[in-house]
């Protein structure tokens, strides 16, 4: 396994942040990486990329135990922080060539303008960090987890501040990426998950509560069933909640609403009964099978720590 976590813990003063997490990622999985704000993700990945230490456990990346030779480590992985920290006052491609300089890398010129042109960063190498949007500095700090061409790739919220179009070709990046390394992806964006990830890991309050292949995760609240309905006009919450079965409510954009059984019951018949009582008119209707979004909610309704 390119990463291997067993019983990883880290613990300031008298708070668990992370609480005794293991699983493994192999060679060209990208492994979602998911949890609410303050439940642990980052502290995580700080401590696989050797930023800062555990309290307790085992890492270990290409086979290397990052108590043992950090230093090491740190070469085979290419980091993106949440807080992507770039020197705002460099020029994109000298900024390139100075990180491809702390990695001794040879050719440098050739290296940067290769990693220039696979990000999408051709028109704004010559600007200078500070001039850029928050989309094309992101791009800046995927060239620089990118540029030695690391076995391991960790990014903590990779697509923050990326319009549609941006996000389209740094996902197609990150999953090209993907085919022939390690990707551990953390993201606030179910949606990126659903298209990028091979599995899943949740954790909450620092503990683990999921780790599954993406195509199985809804199979841990698959005694609920979840129907999506639109309708014309205002429609009461409350009045929908009062249907026999339901479990919640949740109200969506323009007029959708998903409504959640308590079991496996199909709630469509009742649901289409109360829209003729009330004369609400209903403009579609489906029974859904469960998103990660749906089992992100389900698996962190409690969750209460800092990260």
């Amino acid at each position: 396994m390119s990463v291997k976590v067993e019983g990883l813990t880290k613990i300031y003063g008298t708070q668990r942040a992370v609480d005794n997490v293991s699983f493994e990622v192999g060679k060209g999985q990208i492994l979602g990486f998911l949890g609410p704000n303050g439940a642990g993700k980052s502290t995580t990945m700080k401590m696989i990329t050797s930023f800062i230490p555990p309290t307790e456990g085992n890492i270990e990346v290409c086979g290397i135990n990052t108590n043992e030779n950090p230093m090491a480590i740190r070469q085979k992985i290419g980091y993106l922080p949440e807080h992507n920290p770039l020197y705002l006052d460099m020029y994109v491609k000298e900024y390139l060539r100075f990180v491809a300089g702390l990695h001794q890398l040879p050719n440098k010129s050739a290296i940067v303008a290769n990693i220039i042109e696979r990000v999408g960063l051709t028109l704004e190498q010559n600007k200078k960090i500070g001039m850029l949007s928050k989309g094309y500095r992101q791009r800046v700090g995927l060239a620089q987890a990118l540029i030695h061409d690391p076995e391991v790739l960790i990014l903590d919220e990779p697509t923050s501040g990326l319009d549609p179009n941006q996000l389209v070709d740094i996902r197609h990046l990150i999953k090209t990426v993907g085919q022939e390394k390690t990707v551990i992806l953390s993201t606030h964006i179910m949606q990126e998950v659903q298209a990028m990830c091979d599995r899943v890991v949740i954790i909450n309050n620092g503990q683990l509560v999921a780790d599954d292949p993406i195509e199985k995760l809804s199979s841990r609240i698959a005694g609920e069933s979840i129907i999506t309905v639109g309708f014309k006009g205002k429609v009461s919450q409350k009045v929908l909640e009062q249907i026999a079965g339901v479990r919640q409510v949740d109200i969506l954009d323009n007029g959708l609403f998903h409504i959640f059984a308590k079991s496996k019951i199909d709630l469509r018949e009742d649901i289409f009964h109360l829209a003729v009582k009330n004369n609400w008119v209903i403009l579609e209707m489906s029974k859904d099978s469960h998103s990660v979004e749906d089992v992100f909610h389900k698996l962190t309704q409690k969750q209460t720590t800092n990260d």
